[in-house]
């Protein structure tokens, strides 16, 4: 929705939130259910309303748990039976510097000031551990605005006993805790109360009369760049920018004014605008974001453009260029297609209104943000927070690299006549174990971000990863792939649990089996989950996976696989995926969900015949 996108009207949103709310459930299909625990230190029922339409926008559903006024310590450390009943997906702790129950003041001593600091880190540190034993799930947490006055003026921020020194210091002991738990998130409050304004957004009237942590007017701000991280937990970023040239990566049209004066360098203040902006894509780029480029131009001119001596993006720094006369609409698919994702996964940024129009109207999902003029570029782009990191990896960093690798094997692969000769060519070596503590992370993102090569679509943080890979209940698989052309990371998950052939019931209702089961009653792997990143499709992956789970269920005394399909809009590549395997179905609902038995054979024949798993040899 529109009103929803960066920049918005904060007022507008706060006056309209509950007609946004019904037009969004009115027109929102395939909506992600989750539980969120809201933990106030202050009052926090409007900033629940906006997150809610927010959170709406973004195509996750929310159920919210509200703590008591200042309760929200009480509420972990005393087990409060209705949160521990609401079994939360996600908690957030809306604390702010209101909640710093001391402050040093200039008559103490450098240990006493070191004791206060301790004592306010641990009652949140004990807060935070007693959470990960309890609820296993991702925790946000504000970090600490500034005040809105400096008793010492400038010293504030460099002298101990100053209150900007004092917040400063404990902001970095929740940094700390934050690199040492991969599940647990700052959300940057002191970030945004600068960027508001810190005198508008510390408004004391607010917190006298409502015992609000900021001015009314800026909670629609704040519950964006939480709705950011919370989307980015559940895998709902965008993963790709598609990118206009003219005026848009550097000023003025490359095939009238010629490359030579383009306004792109530090010559001119317009031209130091432009290389500013390159720079900060091709910091996207680092993160793993996958950069495209979309324009009305001659090839041969867009490539000259983007070989500008004092240019910072070049053309390997693109994936796919599509430079030509073509509809941008017809382009825009086209890049979706060749990259294997949906065009909501994509982000367009294009200087003209006309053409941001045209996108808008004709390919649905796609983000359109609207830029402004060239100053604004980068504000609008990162204020969205389209691509919101909450978690970087070794794939992530090397994203861009292994889509361009994918471009070759395509190439190569129009040499072959033969479709096995062709994979037998590329010299794939696979990794597949049970779930190893270094991929948790990658795991976990994948069970989020994969929508079209994903069976029952179910979604899990690292939490959850953690715990299926510690439950003996589980049969864990990851997949790793690589060839000659390059490392594709880790590109495909199984989960299936051990149990009994009547819990297929249960998952019919795509519902989760819970329980201890014994091992002498486990006869049936049920597979809960079952994806694989579509940049791997059509490369016997899924085969290679299949001989690893039917080796595991064996391992165990395993005779019977039970795999269950749930239909989205995006998973319909994937309608008939069991069928291929051998499986036979034995159950499907009027909406399509669908239920399928693989009885291991005593003479089971390894389906993968063209990738080397875990450094053997193929014959």
């Amino acid at each position: 929705m529109q009103e929803l996108e960066y920049p918005f009207d904060s007022e507008d949103i706060l006056k309209k939130s509950k007609k946004i709310k019904r037009q969004l459930l009115e027109e929102g299909t395939s909506l992600l259910p989750k539980k969120i625990a809201v933990l106030g230190g202050s009052t926090t029922h409007d900033i629940i309303r906006v997150l809610e339409v927010f959170l709406l926008n973004q195509g996750i559903q929310p159920e919210f748990y509200e703590s008591e006024y200042a309760q929200y310590w009480q509420d972990i450390m005393f087990d409060n039976p209705e949160l521990t009943a609401f079994a939360p997906d996600l908690i957030f702790i809306h604390t702010s510097n209101r909640n710093i129950t001391a402050f040093p003041n200039v008559a103490d001593s450098e240990d006493q000031i070191e004791d206060m600091l301790t004592e306010q880190y641990e009652h949140f540190r004990v807060m935070w551990d007693k959470i990960a034993k309890a609820y296993h799930c991702p925790v946000i947490q504000n970090n600490f605005e500034y005040p809105f006055y400096r008793v010492l003026g400038n010293r504030d921020a460099s002298d101990i006993h100053g209150r900007i020194c004092f917040i400063n210091r404990l902001n970095e002991l929740f940094y700390g805790y934050a690199r040492e738990h991969q599940n647990f998130y700052i959300n940057d409050m002191n970030y945004m109360a600068s960027a508001y304004g810190l005198d508008k957004w510390a408004d004391p009237l607010y917190w006298h009369m409502y015992k609000y942590a900021m001015c009314m007017q800026a909670i629609p701000e704040f519950a964006y760049n939480l709705t950011n991280i919370i989307k980015a937990i559940f895998g709902k970023n965008k993963k790709a920018l598609v990118l206009d040239l003219d005026n848009t990566l550097w000023g003025g049209i490359v095939g009238d004014d010629g490359v030579e004066n383009l306004e792109i360098g530090q010559e001119t203040s317009m031209g130091q605008v432009y290389s500013e902006f390159q720079n900060y894509i091709k910091a996207q780029k680092d993160i793993g974001v996958m950069l495209n480029i979309n324009s009305k131009n001659e090839y041969d001119n867009a490539i000259a453009g983007l070989n500008h001596p004092d240019g910072s993006l070049h053309p390997d720094d693109f994936i796919i260029i599509k430079a030509n006369w073509d509809p941008k609409s017809k382009n825009i698919v086209d890049i979706a297609n060749e990259l294997n994702i949906m065009p909501d996964s994509l982000v367009f940024v294009d200087d003209n209104p006309a053409e941001r129009e045209i996108i808008k109207s004709q390919v649905s999902g796609v983000s359109v943000p609207e830029i402004g003029t060239p100053e604004q570029y980068i504000r609008v782009l990162d204020h969205s927070g389209f691509f919101e990191v909450v978690s970087l990896s070794e794939d992530d960093r090397k994203r861009n690299e292994m889509y361009k690798a994918n471009m070759q094997r395509q190439k190569q692969q129009q040499n072959f006549g033969d479709y096995r000769e062709y994979l037998l060519s590329l010299n794939m070596q696979g990794t597949i174990k049970a779930f190893e503590p270094m991929y948790m992370a990658r795991i976990a993102q994948l069970s989020n971000k994969s929508n079209q090569f994903n069976l029952t679509t179910r979604r899990f943080t690292q939490s959850d990863i953690e715990w299926f890979a510690a439950d003996g209940a589980y049969i864990t698989r990851y997949g790793k792939l690589e060839d000659k052309f390059g490392d594709n990371g880790v590109v495909s998950v199984v989960i299936g649990r051990k149990g009994k052939a009547e819990d297929a019931a249960v998952y019919q209702k795509k519902e989760a089996v819970t329980g201890a089961v014994s091992s002498e009653e486990c006869d049936v792997l049920h597979l809960e989950l079952w994806l694989m990143s579509c940049r791997v499709l059509k490369r016997d992956m899924e085969y290679a996976m299949m001989d690893s789970v039917v080796q595991a269920c064996r391992e165990c005394g395993i005779s019977t696989i039970m795999g269950y399909y749930y239909p989205t809009a995006k998973n319909n590549m994937v309608k008939d995926f069991y069928g291929l395997q051998g499986f036979t179905k034995v159950a499907e609902d009027a909406e399509g969900n669908s239920t399928w038995q693989f009885i291991i054979p005593d003479d089971y024949e390894r389906k993968n015949t063209v990738i080397a798993v875990n450094g053997e040899t193929l014959d």
